[in-house]
């Protein structure tokens, strides 16, 4: 790493395997960076639920399951992944620093704020209604409250008919 990149304020935009995770991506990359320069160091950052969340199984035959639940995941991850690398690539922003890491969306994405010293979070919104984000949660409403940056929540447009 350069002096100047190490400089340089860090941005850690959240990808997972949905359109509004993509777009929210595609969005900062056309607002912030250009090809000449950008004032952020670049973080793609994907939450991989661990195996055990993602099935929520607890007795007889989980064990079992779990391996195969884990090479799922790891699968969707390496999609979300060049997915991203490849918005990245057709708008000229190469190599962004890019992170797996296993664990709940919501504590991943603080974590990697505080380890990184990131200035700014950015993460999509699936525009989830109340009831849906009172059962859900809300990784956004959570990052809001609780990431030690700020936090840019992209919305995707409604078209309407």
């Amino acid at each position: 790493m350069t002096t100047e990149e190490a400089e340089r304020p860090v941005m850690i935009v959240a990808v997972d395997d949905s359109e509004h995770s993509f777009y929210a991506l595609s969005w900062t990359l056309d607002h912030f960076f250009s090809e000449s320069a950008s004032p952020f160091k670049l973080v793609l950052l994907h939450a991989k639920p661990s195996p055990a969340s993602a099935v929520g199984l607890a007795g007889p035959g989980a064990a079992e399951v779990l391996p195969y639940v884990d090479s799922d995941l790891k699968r969707i991850a390496a999609r979300v992944v060049e997915k991203a690398k490849g918005i990245c690539a057709s708008k000229s922003v190469n190599e962004p620093a890019i992170e797996i890491v296993e664990g709940d969306a919501r504590n991943v994405l603080c974590e990697a704020v505080e380890r990184h010293h990131a200035s700014i979070l950015v993460v999509g919104s699936h525009g989830y209604g109340a009831i849906k984000r009172a059962v859900l949660g809300s990784v956004s409403d959570y990052c809001a409250h609780h990431a030690h940056c700020s936090v840019m929540i992209v919305k995707k447009p409604k078209h309407k008919a």
